[in-house]
């Protein structure tokens, strides 16, 4: 289960890079642009994402065998992302959040750099979110 949380760093990282800035921009774009609505496009993701997690929990379930730690492991990766990206960077929930470490501050900055560098004409840089390198140390 630790395995697959970090390894899911790994594969965000490039799922975001090869499908959601690739084939799949034409659903993830609309997090790159404001938008009217509580939901974007982009959630589809999301979804996906939380379906192959309940797949390998709910028919592994009975074994308990790697399979339904690996669920266990995407499902855990998705609520951190989704309390990092989507609450406290995206205020898709009101919170009034402020980054304080210089570990947050680091992956806000990141993810910044990140929107000011993704659009139509290129992927972007920096597609991590647990992660960030740190060249984005706030000095």
């Amino acid at each position: 289960m630790i395995l697959t949380i970090i390894s899911m760093e790994g594969v965000a990282w490039l799922l975001h890079r090869f499908v959601m800035h690739g084939f799949g921009w034409f659903l993830h774009e609309d997090h790159h642009r404001y938008t009217e609505g509580r939901f974007q496009k982009n959630d589809t993701f999301a979804g996906i994402f939380s379906l192959l997690s309940f797949m390998l929990i709910f028919f592994n379930a009975r074994e308990l065998n790697i399979l339904f730690w690996m669920g266990i492991g995407v499902a855990l990766y998705g609520v951190g992302y989704f309390i990092f990206h989507d609450v406290w960077f995206h205020r898709r929930i009101k919170t009034k959040y402020k980054p304080k470490s210089s570990y947050m501050k680091r992956i806000f900055k990141a993810h910044s750099y990140h929107h000011q560098t993704s659009n139509s004409k290129g992927p972007g840089k920096s597609f991590g979110f647990l992660y960030a390198s740190k060249k984005f140390n706030i000095k």
